[in-house]
């Protein structure tokens, strides 16, 4: 890429949220073989592949090999209100076999050109909701991500060409491996990390993410200005008794029950409220978490009752515990979110761009997300689609006194615009 076709890219946006489809190895290329019966095995149940989890066979999705798999956006409608009336169980039918730029980097660059994007963060697929199957024992856990992002840094890698940002999954359900699992994700030039919202269940117990066991973990992040992305996933919920537990995305066998899709953004919104509640950012101010894919409904709700609790509460908090949440906090709201309104509660600074691409809930393509942003600014359209993420990407490291080492240079003011604007 000679010097003009490069700042060609960097005019273009960055999207917060692209996944990749696991290859079939992915979970076995780099574990030991002595761990599978723990961790991950394939099998062939009437001609088909499954993945057993901790022994137990796995129908969260419908092929896990993605061979045939279905079209990018082709639930969008459906999710925008399903206008049409449509049956979601004809439109995916229609299936592609697997693309190159599902699994391969040098393709997904390819493809990014094509979509008019300058970069991408890089999330699991399968890798989000496997910690839950294998929850109850810890041990596995760790074992099986710690291969899971061998196979990551190996086949994506954590940069790959400033265009490409993959990140490493972190469970805190041993705190050991999540600190040792991030010191060997920055020496590998991570620029994030991610995990599922969810309490995590360690051998004593669920304990919420901003508990002090885990302050370690934290004290590190916080160290290297590395920003932590709490990607939507399985993240364990019961529905004490009104629906069935099961994690699904197969609608092909199970349409999710409506008391379940009502209440898809309860794990943000708890795991959220456990960082401000538990005063992790207090103790560790140069914390930077963004969370993507897991919508925005709850926070009008939300900070209204942070902010009574706030004034019942004076002697807890050390400020007004909704300034606290806009500080250290970014929101990939869900596309089909009004995001004048997520504008307005975060601030132009606090929203990211995320096409989902290419789940079948996300969009065709990824700026036909341009469409939602309709009569908003050029600058905060740029915030948006750009800048933000782009100042995530960039680790902040502390000083002796643990504040932020240096600013993040913001980008240039036209960072999101390029001939014949997307943006």
């Amino acid at each position: 890429m000679n010097a003009q076709d490069s700042a060609a890219v960097d005019l273009r946006p960055f999207d917060a949220d692209n996944h990749y489809y696991e290859a079939l190895d992915a979970f076995t290329r780099h574990l030991d073989p002595a761990w599978a019966d723990r961790c991950v095995q394939w099998a062939q149940i009437d001609g088909r592949s499954y993945h057993v989890i901790g022994g137990k066979i796995s129908r969260s999705v419908v092929n896990p090999t993605f061979d045939p798999v279905a079209k990018p956006g082709v639930l969008r409608d459906y999710f925008r209100g399903n206008p049409n009336g449509d049956d979601p169980l004809e439109l995916l039918k229609a299936r592609d076999r697997i693309k190159p730029e599902y699994r391969d980097r040098d393709a997904r660059i390819e493809t990014l050109d094509e979509h008019g994007l300058s970069a991408c963060w890089m999330f699991p697929t399968l890798g989000m909701i496997y910690e839950s199957l294998l929850a109850s024992d810890p041990e596995a856990v760790a074992v099986t991500f710690r291969a899971f992002n061998r196979w990551v840094e190996e086949d994506w890698g954590f940069n790959y060409k400033n265009r490409i940002f993959a990140a490493p999954y972190i469970s805190l359900a041993d705190c050991t491996f999540a600190v040792s699992e991030l010191e060997w994700a920055l020496n590998h030039g991570a620029t994030t990390v991610v995990m599922r919202p969810a309490a995590p269940l360690t051998a004593n117990g669920y304990r919420s993410p901003g508990d002090p066991c885990f302050d370690p973990f934290w004290a590190r992040v916080n160290e290297a200005g590395i920003c932590v992305v709490v990607h939507a996933g399985d993240s364990g919920y019961s529905t004490n008794g009104y629906a069935q537990d099961e994690f699904t995305t197969n609608f092909k066998t199970s349409i999710p029950q409506p008391i379940k899709m009502l209440q898809l953004e309860r794990p943000i919104e708890d795991f959220l409220s456990a960082l401000v509640c538990d005063q992790l950012f207090a103790r560790f101010p140069n914390l930077r978490i963004a969370s993507v894919e897991n919508g925005s409904g709850y926070l009008r709700g939300l900070f209204h009752r942070l902010d009574a609790l706030g004034h019942k509460m004076a002697g807890w908090f050390q400020e007004d515990p909704v300034e606290t949440f806009k500080r250290h906090i970014w929101i990939n709201p869900f596309w089909e979110d009004n995001v004048h309104e997520v504008l307005d509660l975060m601030g132009p600074d606090r929203v990211l761009f995320g096409s989902d691409w290419p789940h079948i809930e996300g969009m065709p393509k990824p700026l036909d997300y341009l469409d939602e942003l309709a009569g908003i600014d050029e600058a905060t359209r740029r915030k948006v689609l750009r800048t933000n993420v782009a100042a995530l990407n960039q680790l902040q490291p502390t000083a002796v006194d643990g504040q932020p080492a240096r600013a993040v240079a913001p980008a240039p003011a036209d960072a999101a615009t390029r001939a014949g604007s997307h943006v």
